[in-house]
């Protein structure tokens, strides 16, 4: 199944793009269920990402809990500042600070 969302870019580095909210994780989570991770770590860009709600975040969630079930470990790099946001608000900062690279940070 093809995903324009979803990008390999190498073994260890896929990227996001466009909208990740609730009109289009459920499409983007048919592809990404049967995603496994190859390696002991995996980096997510979020560069191209242009918009982000709740949705976008949990799946992103469901997607870091998945992938330790397969001992890996997924950093997300140029997390936009929508995402941060969500992020303090729910509460859960100190949790995903260790999936963020935080030498790229995105800005809107």
């Amino acid at each position: 199944m093809s995903c324009t969302q979803w990008q390999q870019k190498s073994p260890h580095l896929y990227w996001l793009s466009g909208e990740l909210t609730r009109e289009t994780i459920p499409a983007l989570w048919a592809h990404l269920n049967t995603w496994k991770p190859k390696g002991y770590e995996v980096e997510i860009s979020m560069e191209q990402v242009n918009r982000v709600d709740s949705a976008g975040m949990v799946m992103l969630l469901h997607l870091i809990e998945r992938a330790k079930t397969d001992s890996c470990h997924i950093i997300l790099s140029f997390v936009p500042e929508q995402m941060h946001t969500l992020f303090q608000l729910s509460n859960i900062e100190g949790m995903m600070s260790e999936h963020i690279k935080t030498t790229n940070i995105s800005k809107e």
